[in-house]
């Protein structure tokens, strides 16, 4: 499979560029809905799997309005990916982003965010590449949200571990807080909390975001042993102090 670029050149002046390991190989991954760009190592294929849930990427222009195009710009998800040493590694990006999809529309990573129709979406790009292999799921932001509905909803993808960063666990309380429109078109993990807190679980948490805030997380989550508070970071800043401890959860 052809290796590429992060950023396609559809989409060079909406991302930062990030060039992946020799050892990765680029993939768009067809579902029942979207495709799923993805760039994953397989080298050992009886092992457990990594996988990065990037976040919600570029879902909103600086005023407010709607982006055109969601894919991120940020590049804190694919640096953890593309460090990642462990034998089996994936990048999973959220539907409609680093592709062209005519099923794509704004709403998708607005309030249908998490619909159904993406977590499903999600979950056949990851099946296709991880197969029956134990799966550690690390999400980013919007991504956490994303990695539990996955872990929860489908039993057979043996996720073993999930690991967040600065992220979003309840949409609800995060639009309350926020004086922001319901994610009405959603799925909720707060629906199945409880099948959530069963699984090994940390949570890495900025204590300067204000956007997810700790004191979501802390509702959410309730044992604050499982909550890493990193000093001096934000939402997306200030986490490449802790890149290498969360390479080895």
């Amino acid at each position: 499979m052809k290796k590429v670029f992060l950023c396609l050149l559809l989409f060079a002046a909406a991302c930062t560029t990030v060039t992946p390991p020799n050892d990765f190989i680029y993939q768009e991954v067809p579902t029942s809905t979207f495709k799923i760009a993805t760039w994953y190592k397989i080298t050992n294929p009886s092992s457990p799997v990594k996988v990065y849930v990037e976040g919600d990427g570029a879902a909103f222009r600086a005023n407010g309005q709607i982006s055109s195009n969601p894919t991120p710009r940020g590049v804190l998800v694919r640096e953890l990916a593309f460090g990642d040493t462990h034998a089996n590694v994936i990048y999973l990006a959220r539907p409609c982003q680093f592709t062209k999809d005519d099923k794509c529309a704004p709403q998708y990573w607005s309030t249908a965010r998490f619909a159904p129709e993406i977590i499903q979406a999600e979950y056949e790009a990851l099946h296709k590449l991880a197969g029956n292999n134990p799966l550690t799921l690390v999400g980013f932001s919007g991504g956490a949200q994303v990695a539990g509905l996955l872990a929860v909803k489908y039993p057979d993808l043996k996720v073993q571990k999930l690991v967040t960063i600065a992220g979003n666990l309840d949409h609800k309380a995060w639009t309350t807080y926020h004086h922001l429109p319901a994610l009405e078109l959603s799925d909720a993990l707060a629906h199945y909390r409880q099948q959530y807190l069963a699984f090994e679980q940390v949570h890495y948490v900025g204590a300067e975001d204000d956007n997810i805030v700790p004191s979501i997380t802390e509702n959410f989550v309730g044992n604050k042993s499982h909550i890493i508070y990193i000093k001096n970071a934000n939402h997306s800043e200030g986490w490449q102090k802790v890149y290498s401890q969360i390479w080895a959860e």
